[in-house]
């Protein structure tokens, strides 16, 4: 369910409150005529986005941390670094089987195989290729300053959304891209102050900032790609096509990496890889297994948040985690925290706000034409008893 408002000149524009559909009620109705949702189902759909918010953080922090751990105790294969980030997609067919039994909407029509085939080897093609650029970027990188970057991927969400999924491009999100893009460009001009514990190379900052840079502009393109097959292709955004976008999207990713594997030849170095690891072969298993779980919990929630709600708005809780990330891998990791990285810090998270002091007034918007649709609604119901 979604409601969709008209607001005069901006023409129809859709309010993403809550729901189990796009573009089609579930009565089939257009959305234009759907009715209100009720306060059980807003309930319900904050629900969802909450569970995939939690996902979304929690296997992104996690994932992350495991990462850097990876190549700090004696990892230092790319390619498996990469495999490892879209390899857990078996923990999916459960929940593929168990919602695959529920009827489907019949307002809904299924589009070609062939075409839906395409997608999603595509996108798991740009998901390889990203998972590599990530991989390099935080062997390169410590891991305050690989977080800081990343926040980067607000500002090139934005741009894409605004021409591929027509998000509006109001004020506080311009004002959002730019604070972001010169907290990035702070951390890239003060390298030389990138201090740490961690195991990074020596002189490979700016490769790593380079390649952390257009990691996130890939990922911020993946993700409007994504809301975008929702919007127009599957025309759907059920739980179970979030689930099979993410399944199919991630096994072609998978094997992607995979080949790429054995293609490099790193393959070959990973039995004395598991020899070498400081904290012994069992932790090395460990890492790689729960590094895999981790990120398939982080793209189930983030593959949900764009179904539910939009790319942006995922992007945006995907810099949650900005704050917290330098902290941690200056208490774990011995990073250096001068002050260019706590001012690039703060200016992140000034941009952060402003754009969800952005969603907060939008809503607050929505609630307000709501209450008066659903007056005048009443208003017309007492009039028709009265005449009555």
């Amino acid at each position: 369910m979604r409601l969709w408002i008209d607001m005069g000149d901006a023409g129809e524009i859709r309010m993403q409150i809550a729901g189990p559909s796009r573009g089609v009620a579930n009565n089939g109705t257009s959305p234009a005529t759907a009715a209100p949702p009720t306060m059980s189902e807003r309930v319900q759909w904050w629900a969802v986005v909450l569970v995939n918010i939690v996902f979304l953080l929690g296997g992104q922090s996690v994932a992350s941390f495991l990462g850097r751990i990876y190549y700090d105790q004696g990892g230092g294969s790319l390619w498996m670094a990469t495999v490892v980030q879209s390899c857990g997609t078996p923990l999916a067919i459960p929940l593929l089987l168990y919602f695959r039994r529920r009827p489907r909407s019949t307002a809904v029509t299924r589009p070609p195989l062939l075409k839906i085939s395409a997608i999603y080897a595509g996108l798991g093609v740009l998901l390889a290729a990203d998972n590599l650029m990530y991989s390099y970027a935080l062997l390169y990188l410590s891991l305050s300053t690989y977080s800081l970057i990343c926040a980067t991927q607000l500002s090139f969400n934005a741009v894409f959304s605004y021409f591929l999924n027509k998000e509006k491009f109001t004020a506080l999100i311009l004002n959002s891209v730019v604070l972001l893009t010169f907290s990035a460009a702070l951390v890239g001009v003060s390298h030389g102050s990138d201090g740490t514990n961690s195991s990074v190379p020596e002189g490979k900052f700016p490769l790593g900032f380079a390649l952390t840079l257009t990691a996130s502009a890939l990922f911020s393109l993946i993700l409007s790609l994504m809301q975008l097959t929702f919007d127009k292709v599957l025309k759907s955004d059920t739980f179970y096509d979030v689930v099979e976008m993410q399944f199919w999207s991630n096994t072609a990713a998978a094997v992607v990496s995979v080949a790429g594997l054995f293609i490099s030849g790193e393959w070959s170095s990973l039995d004395g890889e598991m020899d070498g690891y400081k904290k012994g072969k069992v932790a090395y298993g460990m890492t790689l297994a729960w590094t895999a779980i981790s990120w398939q919990l982080a793209t189930v929630g983030m593959m949900g948040l764009v179904a539910a709600v939009s790319s942006l708005f995922t992007n945006v809780i995907s810099t949650v985690g900005l704050p917290l990330s330098p902290i941690v891998a200056v208490i774990f990791f011995g990073d250096q925290m001068d002050g260019v990285k706590v001012l690039a810090m703060l200016i992140g998270v000034w941009g952060f706000l402003s754009y969800i002091y952005q969603h907060y007034l939008d809503d607050a918007k929505v609630k307000k034409i709501l209450a008066e649709r659903l007056a005048d609604d009443d208003e017309h119901q007492t009039v028709k008893l009265n005449t009555e």
